[in-house]
Parts: C-alpha cells; structure tokens; sequence
C-alpha cells in the first residue's frame, strides 16, 4: 500500500465513508484473478466459531473484529479492533468513546465510529429498559450498571435525575445539565420544580466524573445537601446521589452524606 493510501486509512474526508476506500484498495487484490483477499478465510473461521460456541469462545479483540465486519467490509479488522483496545483500555471504554476520537485510530473511519455508537446507543437503551417497572432500590446493581454505560465514558461532567414514584419506579431519567470537564452547574428549584411536574416523590442524582476519580468534592457535598434540604420539605426524597468513575462508583448513601 503506498504513503497516501497508509494515511488516508486513520483519517477520512468528511462525508467519506471508509467502506468505499476499502473496497477501492482491495478490489484488485495481487495474485490470480478472481483469489479472494486473505482475510476473507479469517473471517468465516472467525464467524463459525461464535456460532458455534458463542461469545465465550471469543477475546475481546476478536468480538470486536466481528463487530466491524459489516462496517469495514473489504479489509482486515484485527489490526483496528487491537488499535481501539490499545487507544481506550476496554470494550466498555470503546464503545462509550467520543467518535472524534474513535476516528483517530487507524483504521477506523466516519462509518465505522458511527456504527460503533449506534451499538452503544442500542446497549444502554437495553439497559434502561430493564429498568422499567422495577424498585429501583432493590435492583441497585442494574441502576449502577446502566449509569455507567450512558456516563463513565463521557468526556464533560453530566448531572442526571431518575424521577421516581411513591412505588420507586422510574418515571423519567433525565439529563438535568451538562457542563465542563470538572463542573456542571445544578439548580436545585429547577430540579424539584421538575420532580413536581413529574409527580415524582423520590429521586436518584447522579453525575460523572470525567477524570476517572469518584470522590466526592466539598461541591459536591455542599450542593447535594442544598438539594436534600429543598426537596425534602415539598415531600420529594433524595434516595442517593451516585458520582460515576471510569472503572468505579461512590454512594452518597453508603458513605452516610445524605
């Protein structure tokens, strides 16, 4: 493959799809007419295994190989499956990324990062689903679960609300404000005056933290507090306020601050 092409294969042109370049280096692959590419036998080995012994059978990498079949359809997917595992650390990381920065690793194009967050949008409405008519206070692990996935990997703070009725089942999830890398503005009138109009009498806060790190600021502390002491006279319940880290969490609750 020649300079231009290697370059042009990290970094697409707006309004290019990668599948188009592909399929133009590889129509006319070196050999005998009509031999198909290599990686075409990789491929239906690579298929047959998960359908015959599933997603267990699998490494991570090779899932995601997998994945991007149908987004990179003419060329090998090991060496961008591998470079988005070496960029983002997880699966998890991989598909909450920001698809600029997916477009950054070679191999990965406008389509193929577009592809890669129509699945993580598909994921975490799963998630949010099974939350749907559920106590939420005794399906916790599932309300941490689905927090993470829409927010660990989300490069600004988020404050989120899920509203809660007197049987503390969702009534709405909702993002209330999005802010900087490090702060997010919260205006707790506004955040009960949102409760009332949901009729909700409980609710859950929750916000990231985009360096990683879970602890809780004085902020933090301070604001929540200021939420507990609005709500609570109007009869809306703070249940928690969960701060979501990359790889972890922190429980207002289970650190006895509400």
């Amino acid at each position: 493959m020649g300079a231009a092409a290697g370059q042009r294969r990290g970094q697409f042109m707006d309004g290019e799809d990668e599948r188009s370049f592909f399929a133009e280096e590889q129509l006319a692959p070196a050999g005998k007419a009509g031999t198909k590419p290599h990686y075409h036998g990789h491929r239906d080995r690579l298929r047959q295994r998960f359908a015959e012994a599933g997603s267990a059978a699998l490494l991570d990498y090779e899932i995601l190989e997998l994945f991007l079949f149908r987004s990179i359809p003419r060329a090998d997917t090991k060496g961008p499956a591998k470079a988005l595992l070496e960029r983002f650390g997880s699966l998890p990381e991989v598909f909450g990324a920001p698809e600029r920065l997916l477009q950054e690793v070679d191999g990965i194009g406008a389509s193929a990062a577009r592809d890669i967050k129509i699945a993580a949008a598909l994921a975490q409405r799963m998630l949010k689903a099974d939350l749907r008519n559920r106590q939420l206070l005794t399906s916790w692990s599932q309300v941490i679960e689905y927090c993470t996935a829409v927010m660990a990997h989300e490069d600004r703070e988020q404050f989120r609300v899920l509203f809660l009725d007197k049987k503390n089942q969702l009534i709405a999830d909702e993002v209330q404000q999005t802010g900087t890398v490090d702060h997010t503005p919260v205006y707790p009138r506004e955040l009960v005056r949102r409760a009332l109009e949901l009729a909700a009498t409980a609710v859950i806060l929750v916000h990231n933290h985009p360096s990683g790190d879970p602890t809780p600021s004085r902020a933090d502390i301070d604001m929540t507090k200021t939420i507990v002491d609005t709500a609570k006279p109007l009869g809306i319940t703070v249940h928690d306020h969960i701060i979501i880290g990359k790889k972890s969490h922190v429980s207002f609750k289970g650190l006895q601050l509400i």
